[in-house]
């Protein structure tokens, strides 16, 4: 009787403890994850703010947790890296999406680039006439200048390589030319699976990979990633990329719009402080 007892506590708390594991790896709120790059093209510190896949979610009234956890970062600049807009839009209205945008963008210099859902949509074009509608700078090829820090940084965006494989490598070869030189170059992009290509900025942006949807911290950095298949190499982190510079992944905002619970990888604001090299002798 006695061991009969100590077995059923045992396997009482063996589902205890498994039932808070699952309950914290549901944890969606919104969290914020922090990277530093250094470079000698830089005298001053600049704070970046990168933003991806929000997929039309909803983050409160007027987006207002997003919105709050940017404000409290104080960037110098906010990127957002594509699927920003659903392309299901009787599940996911896009006037979330849009009323995102145009609130950062009365508060901060703010850069979009498309992603594959977005031309999926069919309404590629259209999605980035309205997004520069909210004042946000939308690249599709091109390049602007962000002063930060009394310092030039350059900022590059692409379009999805769904948009057509062709124009997409001319956007990023004519970029890598015009940034050569002594100013700090950042790409911002939406698949981080084509970080070969990568060499050339000093640092790259992308999201897509939702995080690997699944982790098991320590264990597994994601379970599958669309373009990677299962365990993918590029889930979310920093990386360094051939050639030079370094390719940082977010596991971006899409919450109700996935159709698997996010697992041990909630949403996140990524903050990335770019930093003058550090001299050593």
């Amino acid at each position: 009787m006695a061991r009969k007892k100590k077995a059923v506590h045992i396997l009482t708390l063996a589902a205890l403890l498994l039932g808070v594991f699952v309950w914290k790896g549901l944890d969606q709120r919104l969290t914020v994850r922090s990277y530093t790059v250094e470079s000698e093209k830089l005298t001053e510190p600049v704070r970046i703010v990168f933003l991806s896949d929000l997929h039309s979610c909803d983050y409160g009234e007027g987006q207002g947790e997003l919105l709050e956890k940017v404000e409290a970062q104080a960037p110098d600049a906010v990127l957002l890296g594509g699927d920003w807009v659903d392309d299901d839009f009787g599940r996911l209205p896009p006037a979330r999406a849009y009323a995102a945008a145009k609130a950062l963008a009365e508060r901060w210099p703010v850069y979009y680039v498309a992603g594959n859902h977005e031309v999926w949509s069919g309404l590629a074009d259209e999605i980035k006439t309205n997004m520069a509608a909210c004042g946000v700078t939308v690249l599709s090829g091109e390049r602007a200048e962000l002063m930060a820090g009394g310092q030039p940084v350059q900022i590059c965006g692409i379009d999805d390589p769904d948009a057509g494989e062709r124009s997409w490598m001319e956007q990023l070869q004519t970029l890598k030319q015009e940034t050569a030189g002594t100013s700090f170059s950042i790409l911002l992009t939406h698949r981080p699976e084509r970080i070969a290509e990568y060499g050339g900025f000093d640092l790259a942006l992308a999201g897509h990979a939702h995080g690997g949807q699944w982790r098991i911290p320590g264990l597994i950095n994601g379970l599958f990633a669309p373009n990677q298949g299962l365990f993918p190499e590029y889930a979310g982190g920093k990386y360094l990329v051939d050639g030079g510079g370094v390719l940082i992944v977010g596991r971006g905002l899409a919450r109700e719009s996935t159709r698997i619970p996010r697992f041990y990888n909630p949403p996140e604001v990524v903050t990335v402080d770019l930093l003058p090299a550090v001299c050593q002798e």
